[in-house]
């Protein structure tokens, strides 16, 4: 005779085989969340996950592609060339840029001007400057817009992608996907809302903490999803020996019917959290081995990324991203980790580059071809900028920079060239001046998002992705 099965058991075996995405849930911190209320607000979702009222405005755009070059791309090896750099090769820099400023690892060096490391040239009816390094973006200069103007306020790693990722340094806030996916909901019914995935290849790559893709204060169920680069994209996705998808299936719908019962009690957030996690986890063991296989990708199209298919590389895991953006995924996020050249920078540059650049611009003109360029936004760039200075130790690199770095948009409309200037050595950003929240402002205006109205109360304040302070709308970049 087989024993019973006690309740609590049940329960707690239940998730085993449903995806990590439903242990995600189910595990999350349930009491920090009782404090969170959403505002109301016209349109925007109060916690629902699907089609949703019409946003604030017409979008230009339905998905974000955020190609994030971790550890801190050099601008000036990149899109912003300055001759004058050149010139005061070797030189003492001026102190009028540097007194009393915030500079990271060079505190009491002799700080002498670095030249460019390559070469630089125009390209595209706009003229963009994009050096040497990059010869796949120079092919795609008229369908990016580089902004050369940016400015952030955390000089280190951990809290610059904090505070690119959440608009604050402060952790525990929700990631810009996760406000998107709160906002718009998720165009999929069979994978997450906001994915992410990394690869790995240059100097120094620190990691990248989970907490980067965090829904913070917000319900649970809008919190990134990282998929692994090789292997299974998501752990446990596959039933194990015996367990049977019917079965399965009639699994989720009685805990499905038991925490619906609970909730009619207690009325908590995580609750409907842990109902959409498990029958999301249900639905992706289907849809997640058919978004992998790329056996239905041409050979022309592998070629033109240069991927191979499972080998982890971002090359990959642009192919993998045009295939969500195609499936409905809402933000798909690609970190590649190995930007941080304090040293030897040539040697790391084209380590970074020759990794990147083609598959980079495979995914603009992959998704041009298609005509999905129109209602997608791609945004490149790292955490912050190098200094147009080096100590002169080692091979010649460069130092974290946070007064003035590259970016660029593409899609939806968005106007080829660039938008802003850094003065003559590129260390202070001085025209069309560029904060991190007024990308994240842009970013949402462009999705047909408010960046003012969509906030949630949480501890007696209105908290939104881009704080307290102002922000613009770079309608110079906007055709």
């Amino acid at each position: 005779m087989t024993d019973p099965i006690r309740r609590r058991t049940f329960l707690s075996q239940t998730g085993i085989g449903f995806g990590s995405l439903a242990a995600a849930s189910l595990w999350a911190d349930e009491q920090r969340k009782h404090d969170v209320q959403p505002k109301s607000q016209p349109g925007l979702a109060s916690g629902v996950v699907g089609p949703l009222a019409p946003p604030h405005f017409p979008a230009r755009v339905r998905r974000v592609i955020f190609l994030y070059m971790a550890g801190g791309p050099s601008h000036l090896e990149t899109f912003d060339y300055k001759p004058t750099l050149d010139r005061l090769d070797g030189q003492p820099m001026p102190t009028s840029f540097t007194e009393n400023q915030p500079i990271a690892q060079l505190q009491g060096q002799t700080l002498k001007v670095q030249g460019h490391l390559t070469k630089f040239a125009q390209y595209g009816e706009s003229g963009t400057w994009i050096s040497d390094f990059l010869p796949f973006h120079q092919q795609i200069a008229d369908k990016i817009c580089v902004i050369k103007s940016m400015v952030t306020e955390q000089i280190n790693h951990d809290p610059a992608h904090t505070f690119m990722n959440t608009g604050t340094a402060i952790s525990g806030r929700p990631a810009m996907g996760s406000w998107i996916t709160y906002g718009l909901g998720s165009e999929s019914d069979s994978l997450p809302g906001f994915v992410v995935m990394t690869s790995v290849g240059g100097r120094n790559p620190q990691p990248i903490a989970a907490r980067q893709w965090s829904a913070g204060f917000i319900p649970s169920r809008f919190q990134g999803v990282e998929f692994s680069s090789s292997g299974d994209p998501v752990n446990y996705v596959s039933n194990p020996p015996g367990v049977e998808r019917v079965l399965q299936s009639k699994l989720i719908e009685t805990v499905r019917s038991l925490d619906e019962h609970r909730n009619r009690w207690i009325d908590d957030p995580e609750i409907a959290t842990r109902i959409s996690a498990y029958e999301l986890a249900f639905k992706m063991q289907a849809s997640i081995p058919d978004l992998v296989d790329m056996s239905d990708e041409p050979q022309h199209i592998l070629k033109m990324y240069g991927a191979k298919p499972g080998d982890g590389s971002f090359a990959s895991n642009c192919l993998l991203a045009r295939r969500m953006a195609e499936r409905g995924v809402r933000f798909i996020q690609l970190y590649h980790r190995g930007w941080d050249h304090h040293g030897d920078l040539v040697r790391y540059m084209n380590t970074c580059c020759g990794l990147t650049d083609q598959p980079t611009a495979a995914l603009v003109n992959d998704l041009s071809q298609r005509g999905m360029l129109d209602d997608t936004l791609i945004i490149w760039g790292g955490e912050f900028g190098r200094t147009p200075m080096f100590q002169g130790k080692g091979g010649p690199g460069r130092d974290h920079h946070i007064k003035g770095f590259s970016m660029w948009l593409a899609g939806g409309g968005i106007r080829p060239g660039y938008y802003g200037e850094t003065d003559e050595l590129g260390y202070n950003s001085v025209h069309n001046i560029t904060h991190v929240r007024d990308l994240h402002a842009t970013m949402l205006h462009m999705l047909g998002i408010d960046h003012q109205r969509l906030s949630v109360k949480y501890q007696g304040l209105n908290m939104r992705l881009t704080g307290v302070e102002p922000a613009k709308i770079l309608t110079g970049v906007l055709a």
